[in-house]
This record gives structure tokens, C-alpha cells and sequence, in this order.
């Protein structure tokens, strides 16, 4: 190599560095420890340590308010989650509350693996082969989680069935979900395909089945998408006891990485870059990160608006398109008539808990109509 090149290589080096910036301490939440999510955040914190001598804190949130409370709050700049962002967004679920209402959520990365970001898993011995075979059988309710217990709604939905056609299982978390399996006292419970815990299920005495939701069923997959819009048919190649065909199964982004609106432009244009260009070195640290690839982002089918600051990195590499701007912008005109209805039902929302939730998923609902925009009512 001569010596010009080799200047010019260390500058070039060098000018990559100085656009990148991080606090000493770059905090994350996430699922719980043992879950995809967790296991994603230490494989890409340990690039942050090794090459920025930057520490990625990962705090684990039980469930969906947890994991984005402390979003809100500031202890931590992002959060590695799943649906609850787009809740969260919506002011709907557990997030139809005084104390939250519609979150102008913002999207650095998404994830769509070889797995699947959420469908039932079963126990073997429970004789389970489809949804419709869910009929009667337990299923888990996590407490606290509205996105995972919403999924399972609109997966139910497939085969025309409801929570009130299962017997739900309150559960304390995700990982108790589990538990609830092993224990015989649940025979279902949702998650990512390649979700870790799902081994021990797979282990145990009574054996793990991932029931299919065939595509062909067009009255089904679109039942399920009328409920998540966000959900996407898929073929799941990753996850224990998965052929090497796959399943047909659906999914969404998980993790979905996001921040707030007003979260620091500079560190979530450092953190898209860093996940990006650092991709091959974590790649395969950890079950469904290969997801994290830019060729497998769906810039133009989003349904929460990204940060700046990675719209900034998408333009400089080239991959963000006219069409990927075009649906930006309606949803930060969606998030727009959110916060106007919020701010509008306020002053003469009604005290009492259920009252004050009801009143405003009506409040909300029709201002989303007005607007010829998608309700998301079904179900809520």
C-alpha cells in the first residue's frame, strides 16, 4: 500500500468516526433478559464496546407500558420492542389512559427475520395443529402487555375465534408465559418464532408445534390484517422444531427500534449507521439479528414515521425513495390528528377510568374517520 493511500484511507477513516457520536453510555430497553430482543441489544452493544468504546445498557421491560415508560421518562434513548409502539402511537390499549393518550413514537430501524415477530406457540401433547384446534384450549393473557394479548386476538381472528372461545390464562410476563406452558397450566402462548424461551418448551415433556396459518385462506389473513395492518403474511425458515420449507405463518417488525420525537438527532443517526455498517460483525451473534439488514427494511410500508436523524442516513446511502417520503409524511399527518383529538377531548374527558377510555376511543375514532384514515376500532 503506498503512502498516499494509506493517508487517504486513515482520513477517509477518520472523517467515518468524527460523524458518529455517542454518550459514554447508550441505554436500551428491551424484552425481557433470555428473549430475541435482549439477546439482539448485547450482540450489537458489544460492537458499540468494541469499536466505540461505548456502553449499551439493556433494561429489561416486562411489558409494553414498562418497556416504553422509560422511553418517555428519558432513562433510556431507545427502545427495542415490538407492537407497542404503534399502541403507543395510537393512544389505544393500554396506552387509552390519562396519563398517556397518542406518543409521537419515531422509528430508527426495523427487523424482519427469517423468523417471525409473533404466532402461537403450543404444546405437543395439547393436539393443537391449527388455529381453529385452539377452540377451548388455554392461552395465555400476559398482564400489562396489550400488544402481545391484541396479536393474539387478531390471530384467533383467522379461524373466526375470540378470547371468549379460548380459556385465557393470566400470566405476570412474557417469560411466565412460558412458564405456564411447562407447567401444564397453559397450552398456548404468542411469540417471536425463534424466541428462545420457546427451547425450554421444546424440551420439555410436552414438546413444541407451531400451528400454521395457511395464506390461501384469504378470509383469514385478511381478518388478521384488518385487526394489524402492520402484520404481513410471511414463511417463518427460523425457530425450533421449523422444517426446513418453513411455515406459513405472519409477521411484523420485532424488534422495532424507536425513539420519541425529540430524541437526540445525532445519536439515532450514529445508532442507524453503526447497526448498519457494523451488520456483518453481529449478524450471527444472535437468533433473528440477520433481520436488522438494510435490504430487509420496508421504508415504504411503515405505519409510524421514522426519526430525521435516520431518514438523514437512508438519504445518504441512497434508499430513501419518494414513496418511503410520501408514506412519512401521512404518518406524521396521522400522528398530527392523534394529538389534535387528544388535546381536544382533554378539557372535558370524564373522570372515571373505563369512562374516560371509552369516551376517548370514541373521541379518537372518529377523528381518524374524518380524515379517511384507518380506525384500528375492531376489537379495542
Amino acid at each position: 500500500m503506498s503512502i498516499l493511500l494509506g493517508a487517504l484511507l486513515t482520513a477517509w477513516s477518520a472523517a467515518q468516526a468524527a460523524e458518529i457520536s455517542f454518550p459514554k453510555t447508550i441505554a436500551w430497553s428491551a424484552y425481557p433478559t433470555g428473549t430475541g430482543g435482549y439477546s439482539q441489544a448485547v450482540a450489537i452493544g458489544n460492537i458499540l464496546q468494541r469499536q466505540y468504546s461505548t456502553n449499551l445498557r439493556v433494561i429489561p421491560g416486562r411489558n409494553d407500558v414498562s418497556r416504553l415508560a422509560t422511553l418517555r421518562a428519558g432513562r433510556v434513548h431507545f427502545s427495542a420492542g415490538g407492537s407497542e409502539a404503534v399502541y403507543a402511537q395510537e393512544g389505544i390499549l393500554n396506552f387509552a389512559s390519562r396519563i398517556w393518550g397518542p406518543q409521537p413514537v419515531r422509528v430508527l430501524l426495523s427487523n424482519y427475520s427469517d423468523s417471525c415477530s409473533f404466532t402461537f406457540a403450543t404444546a405437543s401433547d395439547a393436539n393443537i395443529n391449527s388455529v381453529a384446534d385452539l377452540r377451548g384450549k388455554r392461552v395465555t393473557f400476559v398482564q400489562g402487555a396489550p400488544s402481545l394479548n391484541n396479536a393474539t386476538a387478531a390471530l384467533l381472528s383467522y379461524a373466526n375465534l375470540t378470547w371468549d372461545d379460548v380459556t385465557a390464562v393470566e400470566v405476570g410476563g412474557y417469560n411466565a408465559s412460558i412458564d405456564a406452558i411447562l407447567n401444564n397450566r397453559a397450552d398456548a402462548a404468542g411469540g417471536a418464532c425463534n424466541s428462545p424461551p420457546f427451547l425450554r418448551v421444546e424440551a420439555s415433556p410436552r414438546g413444541l408445534t407451531f400451528p400454521e396459518l395457511p395464506h390461501e385462506n384469504t378470509e383469514g389473513v385478511e381478518r388478521v390484517r384488518s385487526r394489524l395492518p402492520w402484520y404481513v403474511p410471511h414463511i417463518a425458515v427460523e425457530g425450533p422444531t421449523i422444517p426446513e420449507s418453513g411455515i406459513e405463518v405472519f409477521t411484523s417488525a420485532y424488534p422495532l427500534l424507536v425513539g420519541m420525537e425529540y430524541s437526540d438527532e445525532t445519536i439515532v443517526y450514529s445508532m442507524v449507521k453503526v447497526m448498519t455498517e457494523h451488520f456483518d460483525q453481529y449478524k450471527n451473534n444472535a437468533p433473528g439479528a440477520n433481520g436488522w439488514e438494510m435490504g430487509r427494511q420496508k421504508l415504504d410500508q411503515a405505519f409510524v414515521p421514522y426519526h430525521p436523524g435516520a431518514i438523514r442516513y437512508f438519504k445518504e446511502i441512497g434508499v430513501w425513495t419518494e414513496e418511503a417520503e410520501a408514506l412519512n409524511q401521512q404518518n406524521l399527518f396521522r400522528q398530527e390528528v392523534l394529538k389534535n383529538a387528544w388535546d381536544a377531548f382533554m378539557p372535558t374527558a370524564p373522570e372515571d377510568y373505563q369512562a374516560f377510555q371509552q369516551a376517548w376511543l370514541v373521541a379518537r375514532e372518529s377523528a381518524l374517520a374524518a380524515e379517511g384514515l384507518i380506525t384500528l376500532g375492531v376489537g379495542l
